[in-house]
C-alpha cells in the first residue's frame, strides 16, 4: 500500500534508497488519473523502490520547499535528497521505465 506522507514524517520515510513521492490534491484530475498508476507501480517495484502520496492541500510545506507549482508532481529521493522532478501526468510505462533506470543507476 502506498505510504500516505505528510509534513511531519516525510523526512523520516525518504531518508533510506529510493522514493518517489507524489505530490497531490484531492479536487487534482491528472492526480486523480495518477493514482491508480502509482499503485500498480508500487507492486511492481517494491521494496526496491518505495511509493509515498504527500496531499498538498493538507501539508503545504514541503510542496514549498521545493518549489512546486503545479500537480501532479513526482520528487525522486535518494536517501532523503530531493534529485529529481517529473511534473504532470505520465503514462505508467513511462514511469516504470524512469523507475527501472534508477534502480540500474544505484
Amino acid at each position: 500500500m502506498t505510504v500516505k506522507v505528510t509534513d511531519s514524517n516525510l523526512a523520516f520515510e525518504v531518508q533510506q534508497g529510493i522514493t518517489l513521492v507524489d505530490f497531490w490534491a484531492p479536487w487534482c484530475g491528472p492526480c486523480k488519473m495518477l493514482g491508480p498508476v502509482l499503485e500498480e507501480l508500487e507492486k511492481e517495484f517494491a521494496p526496491e523502490i518505495k511509493i509515498a502520496k504527500l496531499n498538498i492541500d493538507e501539508n503545504p510545506m514541503f510542496a514549498s520547499q521545493l518549489g512546486i507549482m503545479s500537480i501532479p508532481t513526482m520528487v525522486l529521493y535518494k536517501d532523503g535528497q530531493p534529485v529529481e522532478k517529473i511534473v504532470g501526468y505520465q503514462p505508467k510505462e513511462v514511469l516504470k521505465e524512469y523507475l527501472t533506470e534508477k534502480i540500474e543507476e544505484k
